[in-house]
């Protein structure tokens, strides 16, 4: 090997191993030191597996539902941890957040309405005005979604509350982070349908959302708060290059796309599409509710089973 090939190699390592010190998940920390044998760039390079084209006219059935996924359960533990991220992997929440406002590919829909209704129609972006990325209110907005504001008593050193001149009690604003950990649960929008041309019924996720804990100004839980929506089709871009941890491979990963494109999670039911547009739990409640989820899986499944007899 002559002078000139061993510089062309040397180059082309540097070149790799700085390009890849950039990637989130490929095992190499900021310094540019690789925790671990090899560099890890299947999953972080991966590009989208585009969805097959569709036609109306090929749709001979269609059925929208609304599923949640609980991070308690132990099969979707891996959604929530590492509770913070680590060389080559990070939770789904801390993606989402990478994606938000670090990428800034990912754009928040706001889960209720002018009147504080539910909304998941993806019709009130999050986005900068007249596409100033840098406008303080929009920032203000951003920060909103992943920090946890609260007031709390003003305290001296001796940690007795202080009052000013007028007696009423001083107060300051704490703000922290929003951990993965309390992210509860992720609500799933999808669409599954049976496509004639192909002779297949498919599922395709719509939006997903983030579900966190509701509380009172004495941190009682009083519900649940939907967060924001994204759009699950721009989410996919992000979603790709982050892995899954493995229980029996760690040289055998997958994305976070891998997993929704295989639904590798428990699941259960908690809307369908109908005229009154209301979810399972408020006609029926306990166990009632998560039987009538399974009922609405069974329906699904069996429409597939009877559309190869029509």
């Amino acid at each position: 090997m002559n002078i000139k090939q061993i510089i062309s190699v040397s180059f082309t390592v540097v070149a790799f191993v700085s390009a890849n010190a950039q990637l989130p998940s490929s095992g190499m920390s900021e310094s540019g030191v690789l925790d671990g044998v090899y560099v890890q760039e299947h999953v972080p390079t991966k590009r989208v597996i585009q969805y097959t084209a569709l036609r109306e006219a090929d749709i001979v059935w269609a059925k929208r539902v609304w599923r949640t996924i609980d991070l308690r359960e132990k099969k979707n533990h891996p959604l929530t941890y590492p509770t913070e991220p680590i060389s080559d992997r990070r939770s789904l929440w801390d993606v989402i957040k990478y994606g938000v406002m670090v990428e800034k590919s990912l754009t928040p829909y706001t889960a209720q309405d002018d009147f504080g209704n539910p909304n998941d129609q993806f019709d009130l972006p999050l986005v900068p005005p007249n596409g100033n990325a840098d406008d303080p209110i929009y920032k203000e907005e951003l920060n909103a979604l992943f920090m946890d504001t609260r007031t709390e008593p003003k305290l001296d050193d001796e940690g007795l509350e202080m009052y000013d001149d007028m007696g009423e009690p001083l107060d300051t604003t704490m703000s922290e982070d929003i951990s993965s950990e309390q992210i509860i649960k992720y609500y799933v929008k999808e669409d599954w349908f049976f496509d004639k041309q192909r002779g297949v019924q498919e599922r395709r996720i719509i939006g997903i959302a983030p579900v966190r804990y509701k509380l009172d100004p004495n941190g009682d839980i009083k519900g649940l708060s939907v967060m924001f929506w994204l759009y699950f089709p721009e989410c996919r871009y992000v979603f790709q290059n982050f892995f899954v941890y493995n229980s029996e491979n760690d040289a055998r990963r997958m994305s976070y796309d891998d997993l929704f494109w295989k639904q590798m999670y428990t699941s259960y039911i908690h809307k369908e599409s109908n005229v009154y547009d209301r979810k399972v739990n408020n006609t029926f409640e306990g166990v009632d509710a998560l039987l009538e989820s399974e009922k609405i899986k069974k329906e699904i499944f069996t429409l597939e089973h009877d559309l190869w007899h029509l």
